[in-house]
């Protein structure tokens, strides 16, 4: 094993086989030895800082109907909420006061947010806020529609591949093509984002070998943020009674993906810290390197609940930055609000 893992260390690469070894072989004493060096690596790259990105969550609309998002088209039991442009700009405008230099715009494929509406929104906020990153999480979209939003303005787009097994991507997304969402990413890298892809860990028929194949999915796209959490099942999803994914399998794979990408933003997820309390501080502490508080209007916090019991839907904007801000701190790191851009673009 520790052969296999000072190669990992050395080379930033390994074979599947190899991958689906260390997977299968993982002990106590391994996953220390894995996490030191992950977080090594992320010390090299980044120092001690953690970039904040502030979250805004615009709509729960979804046209997809992804078999394990609570959010799906099919679940009728949705209150559902969309923002208007003047909404968001409100919740811009309050994260810039407070310090934040990026903004996620996160919602699903809802066609109420046209290319134009999209265009005008990028533009009104670069307007007033010139210094700040724009990120986008939408979905899929055409080619035609991520140039014009780039062209607006936008620097960042994160569209999670979700799983790198055919098989297993055919039988969470109903109507969705495999195939479309490895071609919408390599669009977005090609037409010039600071692109984001990632997984869930835990997923149903999910094993090691298909954990190794998103890790070499991901070491061949090379984007420049992953974001990894653990599968947390919603009861009104079809999917729902299946078990979950654990924060000790996600740290797992946060550390191989540091190890394997060096330089890459890796977010320390929400999710984490709804299973485990100090969920987010052990990601930190094994590689990774972002937090996004939530910007959302309060109102509409609890409407967006991708998956059961998601955390921090009642705090104030503020107060959210200040603890998260405090957990950060707790193990060793500090809070960087300036745009966090990907070592390379720096």
């Amino acid at each position: 094993m520790k052969k296999i893992l000072d190669k990992l260390i050395s080379t930033n690469n390994l074979t599947k086989d190899e991958l689906v070894y260390v997977l299968d072989n993982l002990n106590d004493e391994w996953r220390k030895y894995i996490f030191k060096h992950s977080k090594e690596a992320k010390e090299r790259h980044y120092g001690k800082s953690v970039y904040m990105r502030g979250l805004i969550e615009i709509s729960n609309y979804c046209k997809q109907n992804c078999n394990y998002c609570g959010i799906r088209h099919g679940n009728k039991n949705v209150d559902r909420y969309r923002l208007n442009p003047d909404t968001i700009l409100q919740c811009t405008d309050l994260g810039y006061k407070l310090g934040y230099r990026t903004f996620v715009l996160q919602g699903g494929e809802d066609n109420y947010y046209t290319d134009e509406l999209l265009v005008d929104l990028i533009k009104n906020i670069k307007d007033k806020h010139p210094d700040s990153a724009i990120t986008l999480s939408l979905g899929e979209r055409s080619y035609e529609s991520y140039k014009k939003l780039y062209e607006a303005g936008a620097d960042r787009y994160l569209l999670r591949h979700e799983t790198a097994t055919r098989e297993i991507y055919d039988s969470l997304h109903p109507g969705m093509s495999y195939d479309n969402r490895r071609q919408c990413l390599n669009q977005l890298k090609e037409i010039g984002y600071q692109t984001g892809a990632g997984f869930m860990v835990g997923l149903p028929n999910q094993d090691n070998a298909a954990l190794a194949d998103d890790l070499l999915f991901l070491k061949e796209l090379k984007p420049h943020m992953i974001g990894i959490g653990p599968f947390i099942p919603h009861p009104e999803t079809p999917i729902g009674e299946c078990k979950g994914g654990t924060v000790e399998d996600t740290m797992v794979m946060l550390s191989l993906t540091r190890l394997l990408l060096p330089d890459v933003l890796l977010p320390s997820t929400t999710a984490l810290g709804t299973l485990d309390p100090k969920g987010r501080e052990k990601a930190l502490s094994v590689g990774a390197n972002v937090v996004m508080p939530n910007l959302s209007p309060v109102s509409v916090r609890e409407k967006y609940e991708l998956y059961k019991d998601k955390i921090c839907t009642g705090d104030e904007a503020a107060h959210c930055r200040k603890c998260i801000e405090g957990r950060i701190n707790s193990v060793g790191y500090v809070v960087d609000m300036g745009r966090g851009d990907h070592v390379s673009m720096q």
